[in-house]
């Protein structure tokens, strides 16, 4: 029992930390389409561009192709081959999204913005329309399906070309680099998705499921969109805006029809003052009346109830002077005199 309560406490006190303030730096280093970075983008938009080229026309590129295929590295080191079976899940786009996705949710939690799960849906939706656009326009068939020694294979209604694995790998790995806080985490992250993406892609032609020109054009796509990402910088901030101003609206309905309405204040009855049995004084007209305060403006402490105050007798005996007694009709009230 002891046990389970200094856990409940220990959960309490994460969770009261992590809803703080947010711990997003002051000094966040977003990355910029700066002239660094549009030369590797036109670097990389160059090498993509001649790899195609080089597939088109049949070059020594093709050639190199087959001669990896009849290698078969799957046979020249089968030892291996269990382990990058499931090395390969690494690009592929289901597991990996789910995993950075799960990532990226609690970073966007804990730092009270969208702009991680905003910045991974752009990157997807990106690598799908672009991929996806190049997979079914050059329609290239794999190493398996290949029917011709030496050719290209390509518009044979397949969809390898470029590597979608190894496209995936750069894009969900890298993208953690991109949104990384700081300049030496990113250059961690850089180097992990690098290597991620490097041997996932040699792994999709160690299994014979790739050319490797699928695999360079795979590599060049990937960098293409992470290297064009600060251009949609302006336009997920603008959404981020619309979404949290969409939530704050949603929340300030609910609140109000979920209120309550005030319940009306009861005023405390009075008790009817007891009747007099003496006559009433009148007062003269045009004097001013005491208003009776409510119970709730009078001074805190105890107050003597009516029926324990001293009564005072009018002035004056209601008896009439008689012959007995006739000085109470001269006695005056002493209170009043």
């Amino acid at each position: 029992m002891r046990t389970e309560r200094n856990l409940t406490r220990r959960l309490e006190r994460v969770f009261a930390r992590l809803d703080r303030e947010p711990e997003r730096p002051a000094h966040l280093d977003m990355p910029r389409m700066s002239r660094h970075r549009v030369v590797l983008l036109g670097l990389t938009l160059s090498f993509y561009l001649a790899i195609v080229v080089a597939v088109l026309t049949t070059s020594w590129l093709v050639a190199f192709d087959w001669q990896v295929m009849f290698f078969r590295p799957y046979q020249q080191w089968p030892e291996i081959h269990a382990f990058l079976d499931y090395w390969v899940v690494l690009g592929q786009r289901g597991p990996t999204a789910v995993m950075v996705m799960a990532w990226l949710g609690w970073r966007s939690w804990r730092q009270h913005t969208l702009r991680p799960l905003l910045m991974f849906g752009t990157a997807l939706l990106l690598l799908n329309v672009t991929v996806g656009a190049a997979k079914l326009g050059m329609g290239r068939a794999g190493p398996h399906y290949a029917t011709l020694i030496g050719s290209n294979e390509m518009w044979q209604n397949g969809d390898i070309f470029p590597s979608g694995h190894t496209a995936n790998a750069v894009v969900t790995w890298g993208i953690l680099a991109y949104l990384a806080s700081t300049p030496r985490a990113r250059r961690w992250l850089s180097a992990v998705s690098a290597v991620i993406s490097l041997s996932v892609g040699l792994t999709t032609v160690y299994l014979g499921t790739h050319w490797l020109s699928d695999v360079l054009l795979g590599w060049a796509a990937g960098l293409l969109i992470l290297l064009a990402l600060p251009w949609f910088e302006p336009a997920v901030a603008r959404v981020e805006a619309v979404v949290l101003a969409v939530r704050t609206r949603w929340r300030t309905r609910g609140a109000g029809l979920a209120a309550p309405a005030p319940a009306p204040a009861r005023v405390p009855a009075r008790a009817p003052a007891p009747a007099e049995d003496g006559p009433r004084s009148r007062e003269p007209v045009g004097a001013a009346r005491p208003t009776s305060r409510p119970s709730a403006l009078l001074a805190p402490g105890p107050h003597t109830p009516r029926g324990e105050r001293t009564p005072v007798s009018p002035a004056g005996s209601r008896r009439p002077a008689t012959a007995r007694n006739p000085a109470r009709a001269a006695t005056t009230d002493p209170q009043r005199a």
